[in-house]
């Protein structure tokens, strides 16, 4: 096992039996980033890790929990909101990506240690606040764990996002665009897979999406997106980092099974 470096919590985070691992540049092949870590030779994990190392530079933080004596069960990536891939307006503030904790990890207080040192290292560097994105559906946070934690909802965006932000002083509260379906409709007919790679599990959800279109004979395309500024200037949903777009209109932000596509189509 590698050697695990004393994290920023200290005693708090030893004491809920949790070792919080700060990944960098530097130790992110001998850690991994939690996700795909048992597929170190797939695609996505190859995309993911070299995105990383790019982000790094722009601020981007990844913390991982891991259980003393036992295994990693989480984890929160953020980055300054300048440097964001979320279609959100958030200058000033860190934006976080993702915050997941999974299996036995859940149910205690893992993610509000996770977020806790985020909002600890946004008080520290000066910044105007944390902001997520979450969903009611699939593939992001749902908002009560921010709400605990003195988040407020700024605003909404179909179908299910909710914009939340914990601001620090006065500064302007972050913000969605305003222009989805015209954003939408400029990708035109035919089936358009709009991916980074932002997350592993994308090459697989892409290639369901151009499988399906294949089989239905639709035109399709994949479209990459290779900067935060694409991101925010040209996705179709706030969560920016994967869509599927039919004819000019979003269908989809996450993956989709065959029956999937069906069901949304009838």
């Amino acid at each position: 096992m590698p050697k695990r470096k004393p994290n920023h919590l200290g005693g708090q985070a030893m004491a809920s039996g949790v070792e919080l691992i700060q990944v960098t540049a530097k130790n992110l092949d001998e850690e991994g980033f939690f996700c795909y870590m048992s597929k170190r030779k797939a695609p996505g994990y190859a995309q993911k890790r070299d995105w990383l190392t790019e982000r790094f530079a722009e601020g981007m933080k990844l913390t991982m929990a891991h259980e003393n004596g036992g295994r990693t069960v989480g984890f929160i990536e953020y980055i300054p909101g300048e440097h964001a891939w979320r279609a959100v307006h958030a200058p000033g503030y860190l934006v976080i990506h993702c915050l997941w904790v999974v299996g036995k990890g859940k149910g205690k207080g893992y993610g509000s240690l996770l977020l806790q040192s985020c909002l600890d290292e946004a008080r520290a560097g000066n910044h105007s606040g944390v902001v997520m994105l979450a969903s009611d559906g699939v593939w992001l946070a749902k908002k009560e764990l921010f709400l605990k934690h003195g988040f407020e909802e700024i605003t909404q965006a179909a179908p299910s996002f909710r914009l939340l932000a914990k601001r620090f002083g006065k500064a302007p509260l972050p913000s969605f665009p305003l222009d989805w379906e015209a954003r939408a409709a400029r990708f035109g007919a035919g089936l358009t897979v709009i991916r980074t790679s932002q997350c592993p599990y994308i090459e697989d959800a892409a290639k369901l999406a151009m499988d399906w279109a294949a089989a239905k004979g639709i035109p399709s395309r994949e479209l990459a997106f290779h900067s935060a500024k694409e991101v925010q200037e040209r996705s179709p949903s706030p969560y920016g980092i994967f869509g599927i777009v039919l004819d000019g209109r979003l269908l989809s932000y996450h993956y989709l099974l065959a029956k999937d596509f069906e069901q949304r189509l009838s």
